[in-house]
């Protein structure tokens, strides 16, 4: 692990690790929505964010028994990938609540009266 001053909260590497993580989530999220599999559309969100954090993860556990050229594991890389997989959550269950309004208000039709 890392000290404080080896591993500051607002470095590069920190945006690295959000944005990766967000795009990942995104990615899976994505993938497993375009299934024909009724289980993996429904929890698409999920899903993505569950395959991001486990490829954060993996590579932390990486960093930590030194297959990558870097200081080692660190808890703030971590935090950092969780605060991209919850954005991406995020911003997914938004689009999906206001896709989910619009296709209903469009299946409803307006009768008059005769």
């Amino acid at each position: 692990m890392l000290n404080n001053d080896q591993d500051p909260w607002l470095a590069p590497d920190k945006l690295y690790h959000i944005l990766f993580c967000l795009s990942l989530t995104l990615f899976f999220s994505k993938l497993a929505s375009l299934t024909r599999y009724s289980f993996l559309h429904k929890y698409s969100i999920q899903i993505g964010s569950i395959l991001s954090l486990a490829a954060g993860a993996a590579k932390e556990a990486a960093d930590h028994f030194g297959f990558f050229p870097s200081a080692g594991a660190s808890f703030r890389d971590a935090v950092a990938d969780l605060v991209g997989v919850l954005i991406a959550a995020f911003a997914l269950s938004i689009c999906r609540k206001r896709v989910g309004s619009e296709s209903v208000h469009s299946q409803t039709r307006r009768v008059l009266p005769v």
